[in-house]
């Protein structure tokens, strides 16, 4: 298709669960929406299941496609790469969709296009740098710069998740015990302290109790000390973590979202930790909520075009 900006577009967010379409227009607005649950790990089958979704949707057959994914096309080989949802790694999907569709398409991270979402239209709207962090079952970050997503020469941009949280630099009470072991290999990601289930690790080793992070947060509010003191050192972790991106990007807007952005604390309580760790004089960076919420994924999905 042509270099201008099409007047609708198609957005999917491929998740674990459910796959979900939509379409946008170009004030943001969504005037379509249909769902079905993801296959369970078979790619023919998610392949097939997407086509469906599409078929459902009343658009033009040029309508261009963005896709948010749990993973990143290799910019080295066109594959899929990262995908937690491991039976797209290695596979064309960018390629297959396109031909199967018959449509353009693009892939990006799903924390790239909740970034762009928030970027474009939500939270962050008026910040020039925009830093996005999702904090759910996991952690991920994306960057955008003028409302332009930047995916970086490996398409590994903003993602922080799996960079070593120094804690050898940590400042304050609480002190974590280090050694814990990520998925992807490595030791003390910033993923194995800042995840929801991070903060349920934390508090299992501290009381030996099982319990949500939603449940362990309102213990804190609740007045429990266990778990004020957990959700204070993941307070202070949060700052030294974020610290790294401030020192690099200085970004204008840190935009917070998964299940651990509903926790109201980290925005009264974090900036407080900030300047242990910043290195300047004044921590101006905003850190706020996301406004789409679950929708920011699909419609920075559509925003890629």
């Amino acid at each position: 298709m042509s270099g201008d900006k099409p007047k609708d577009r198609i957005g999917i967010d491929l998740g674990g669960t459910k796959i979900e379409a939509i379409v946008m227009d170009t004030q943001g607005q969504i005037t379509q929406t249909e769902r079905l649950p993801t296959p369970k790990d078979s790619y023919d089958e998610t392949l097939e299941t997407i086509t469906s979704i599409i078929g459902k949707l009343d658009v033009p057959d040029d309508l261009p496609i963005g896709i948010g994914t749990p993973g990143a096309v290799s910019l080295l080989t066109g594959l899929m790469k990262n995908c937690n949802s491991t039976f797209l790694n290695g596979m064309p999907l960018r390629e297959d969709l396109a031909q199967k569709l018959g449509r353009d398409v693009r892939i990006a991270n799903d924390a790239d296009c909740f970034t762009l979402s928030e970027a474009s239209d939500g939270a962050a709207r008026n910040g020039a740098s925009v830093f996005g962090v999702i904090l759910g079952t996991g952690v991920g970050g994306g960057v955008c710069i003028d409302q332009k997503l930047v995916s970086g020469i490996s398409a590994i941009c903003g993602e922080w998740g799996h960079n070593t949280l120094a804690l050898n630099a940590y400042q304050g009470e609480h002190e974590p015990k280090p050694g814990r072991e990520c998925y992807c290999g490595r030791i003390d990601c910033v993923e194995t302290w800042l995840a929801g289930p991070a903060l349920q690790r934390s508090y299992r080793d501290e009381t030996g109790a099982d319990l949500s992070a939603q449940e362990i947060v309102s213990k804190a509010i609740s007045g429990e000390p266990a778990a004020q003191k957990i959700l204070d050192q993941y307070h202070n972790l949060l700052a030294l973590g974020l610290s790294v991106v401030i020192n690099i990007l200085d970004p204008h807007t840190i935009v917070l979202g998964g299940g651990m952005s509903n926790t109201k604390s980290i925005y009264s309580e974090v900036g407080n930790y900030l300047d242990r760790y910043v290195f300047s004089d004044q921590v101006n960076n905003k850190i706020v909520p996301a406004v789409h919420g679950d929708s920011s994924g699909v419609r920075g999905a559509a925003w890629l075009w």
